[in-house]
């Protein structure tokens, strides 16, 4: 199949595997979660775990934002580095962020077991190389940082990484025994129609209008005109927060994906591991698991969607050549090209917590290459929050830090 398009390879592989109906009349419920992608999902399987009388509403069709293009690259590393992560919030802060991304990978490796997942979900190795020779130093302090965080990591060079992996053009880097790949997209039609079984009410093509704020619940108006009375609202919305946020907190990047044709041949070498580098912006490849290489990067500080799509053959063609600057043994004939809208903060962090101007509500935005990851953190944070308890990790997630 030769398709060139601006649609995600996952929402053309996959097609729309549930579809819900839209809110035409009134309801209640203890906790309304705006937001039906891989993060809203998250937070839902969480919310009917504890027992909530849950409701999930979605603009769109389920999973079709950011979720359908997300390139599901499940890492505990962060955009900004460990030792830069210290330099920024302390050691405390950053070490904690970086062992709760960990954390969540074994979280979902549970969660996918538990609903019997189809998604793909695979352990892998992490490597992270430098792509100049100049990138060496630092990255030296970033496996020193990483270990002394109890991080199992080891120290590659050139020649290793030609080796053991016959990846070219490196200037050694950090392998790490932590990571997995997933289909974002499967996973979130799964975890919705597993909940869903359990009494989570989910609505698509519904989109929040307005909400009123009364003393013990809210009410929140819909497009169609119904409403939904609700003592807690969870906004699982990405990037789309930037609209609803008075001050700015994240900024919009446009970054490129293309996926291969199948060719289990070549890249069985490299279906345990995850590669990325130190590049600005940095490139990250992955094999997926019906046997095609994908590859990703190239971003661009805009996003606006005609801008960014005119830019993908332009794009593809700089990665396909990329890929082969590293892989030259292999074979990369492109199948699908897409765009897609992520956010990246200062310090590489989400935005998980309470804005001063939503009253009992919580935000849930995890942004960066960690956003399945930071989702995974927050699913914790907020069962702790609707029960009226602390979480450690608020304090470095939280607005107007």
């Amino acid at each position: 199949m030769k398709l060139k398009s601006s649609e995600p390879f996952w929402l053309v592989k996959n097609g729309i595997l549930y579809s819900y109906p839209s809110l035409q009349y009134d309801i209640t419920c203890d906790v309304l979660i705006v937001g039906g992608g891989i993060t809203g999902s998250l937070i839902a399987h969480q919310c009917v775990e504890d027992g909530y009388n849950t409701v999930l509403i979605d603009k769109r069709e389920i999973a079709n934002g950011s979720s359908s293009a997300t390139t599901s690259m499940l890492q505990y590393e962060i955009d900004v580095s460990l030792h830069e992560l210290i330099e920024k919030i302390g050691e405390e802060g950053a070490v904690a962020s970086y062992h709760a991304c960990a954390d969540s990978i074994l979280q979902l490796q549970h969660i996918c077991k538990q609903i019997r997942s189809k998604s793909g979900f695979h352990k892998k190795k992490s490597l992270y190389f430098a792509a100049r020779k100049k990138d060496v130093i630092s990255l030296q302090k970033e496996y020193t940082a990483r270990q002394q965080a109890g991080f199992k990591v080891a120290w590659l060079d050139a020649k290793d990484i030609d080796e053991k992996y016959q990846i070219a053009a490196t200037h050694g880097g950090i392998l790490s025994q932590i990571g997995a790949s997933v289909d974002a997209y499967t996973l979130v039609h799964e975890l919705l129609h597993y909940n869903h079984q359990r009494g989570l009410r989910i609505f698509d093509k519904t989109e929040l209008m307005q909400v009123g704020y009364h003393p013990r619940s809210q009410e929140v108006l819909v497009n169609s005109g119904a409403t939904i009375k609700t003592r807690r609202i969870i906004y699982c919305v990405g990037y789309e927060s930037a609209g609803m946020i008075p001050e700015k907190f994240v900024d919009l990047i446009s970054t490129y994906a293309v996926v291969s044709e199948i060719n289990p041949e070549h890249t069985k070498a490299y279906q345990d591991i995850l590669v990325w580098n130190t590049a600005k912006p940095y490139i990250y490849m992955r094999t997926t698991d019906d046997g095609r290489f994908l590859i990703g990067g190239e971003d661009e500080r805009f996003q606006n969607p005609q801008k960014r799509d005119r830019l993908i053959s332009r794009k593809e063609e700089k990665l396909v050549k990329t890929f082969y600057k590293h892989l030259p043994h292999t074979s990369f004939l492109p199948d699908f090209s897409w765009a897609g809208t992520f956010g990246e903060t200062q310090d590489g962090l989400p935005y998980i917590g309470t804005h001063k101007a939503f009253k009992n509500s919580y935000f849930v935005l995890g942004f960066g290459g960690n956003g399945i990851t930071f989702s995974i953190a927050g699913m914790e944070m907020c069962s702790y929050w609707l029960q009226g308890k602390k979480h450690p990790l608020s304090q470095w997630f939280r607005f107007g830090r």
